[in-house]
């Protein structure tokens, strides 16, 4: 799908691999909807840097997890440009916790999780669906993770929410076509900054130095290389839905280093 002149969605795109996609998009002349739920002074900064590039933005404010903000999202696209071409359900959240500590979340912590990493996946497609349809067009990616395939990352919640996202990709897939693709990415361990606040320097620095050694290709994702995986599947897959890539330099084939994450 050609996408120069039309517009994407990028939900939780003030830092990381939002951020690092929304550029790549303003590169491919894509208009893009900046969205953040706390960092403004981040997304008008990513703003400023895709509309040097010669796009529009739009930055807008919206917790996913709210039915409302998403419709709000997809009807302000649609009242400045007349169309959505893809969508990026990017947005999710975590709490950091040892799986065997069955203590260390409660009903709360898994809606939570779920409402952002789920539920609001679900409620992005829902409020662009009809008016990718009405072009004729569209591509939806699912962030999901590595976790969703693997049982293992930063608690269980995330990892079953993750394995729900990639299901609901399916669901998906076959429902919305032949107007619209829906395809995910499940991305491995992302050297960044929102890992290393969650895991902790020390641990984060450990896991970076180990599944580098271990992963077949002695790498690991980074922003930048998550959002070349995204930009497959809105540009270069026209043919290819329901399917889930796998962004984690070959660690989902050595299960002995899987389980010391």
């Amino acid at each position: 799908m050609n996408i120069r002149g039309g517009v994407s969605i990028v939900t939780g795109s003030s830092s990381g691999v939002g951020a690092a996609l929304a550029l790549k998009l303003a590169d491919l002349g894509s208009n893009v909807v900046i969205n953040y739920s706390r960092s403004e002074a981040a997304a008008l900064e990513v703003a400023k840097q895709c509309e040097a590039k010669g796009v529009e933005t739009l930055v807008v404010k919206a917790n996913v997890a709210e039915d409302t903000a998403c419709r709000e999202m997809a009807d302000a696209a649609m009242e400045k440009w007349g169309r959505i071409d893809a969508l990026v359900n990017n947005a999710g959240t975590t709490k950091f916790v040892d799986h065997r500590d069955l203590d260390g979340l409660d009903a709360q912590d898994f809606q939570d999780i779920y409402a952002v990493n789920v539920i609001g996946a679900y409620q992005m497609t829902r409020a662009v669906v009809p008016h990718m349809r009405t072009t004729g067009r569209g591509s939806i990616v699912n962030v999901a993770s590595i976790a969703a395939v693997t049982g293992v990352g930063s608690c269980v919640a995330y990892t079953a929410s993750k394995g729900a996202l990639v299901t609901m990709t399916l669901s998906h897939a076959r429902a919305l076509g032949p107007e619209v693709r829906v395809n995910a990415v499940c991305p491995g361990f992302i050297a960044g900054e929102w890992l290393k606040q969650g895991l902790g320097e020390e641990t984060y620095n450990a896991q970076l130095e180990f599944l580098t050694a271990a992963a077949p290709l002695r790498t690991v994702a980074t922003p930048e290389t998550v959002a070349d995986g995204i930009l497959y599947f809105i540009t270069g897959a026209d043919i290819v839905t329901g399917e889930t890539l796998l962004l984690d330099g070959g660690i989902h084939l050595n299960t002995a280093p899987l389980g010391r994450r």
